[in-house]
């Protein structure tokens, strides 16, 4: 495996409106929160996206991970996803999002994969889960986004 950033293969149009609004493109498959929280992109396509973030940092007082940091790693995912698939001249913005916790987390690494389940001309819909270091399952998502005009 390498250290090499994914290549995200954002459409030109799309980076363009958003460096207008201040979104660089080395934060932009999370944006400023995305950076706040550690989620690094590993793999990008319509289809699929994975990424991971990191235990540390993103816990709530007792230690867990919080449920709110695995929800932003579930929407991040999804959202490029939704965007990859959107296009040239389009965007997509998440219109609903439910997460169910399993287990905790207390150290290491998350990895979310966001596969789609629904790729159409104005929604797009993802299944997204969050497993630990060891591969169990630690939250499912569903993210369903809407597909917009530049």
């Amino acid at each position: 495996m390498t250290d090499a950033a994914p290549v995200l293969k954002v459409p030109q149009d799309v980076l363009d409106h958003f460096a207008k609004l201040g979104v660089s493109p080395e934060t932009f498959s999370g944006g400023h929160l995305g950076e706040k929280l550690g989620i690094t992109i590993v793999e990008a396509s319509p289809d699929r996206v994975v990424g991971t973030m990191p235990v540390e940092g993103n816990q709530q007082p007792y230690g867990l991970l919080h449920g709110g940091a695995s929800a932003a790693l579930a929407e991040t995912l999804g959202s490029i996803g939704a965007m990859l698939h959107a296009g040239p001249g389009r965007y997509a913005v998440g219109v609903d999002l439910n997460a169910t916790h399993h287990r905790s987390a207390t150290s290491g690494l998350v990895t979310g994969v966001a596969t789609a389940v629904f790729k159409g001309r104005t929604a797009a819909t993802y299944e997204i889960a969050v497993t630990d270091d060891t591969g169990r399952r630690i939250t499912s998502c569903r993210l369903t986004c809407m597909l917009r005009d530049l």
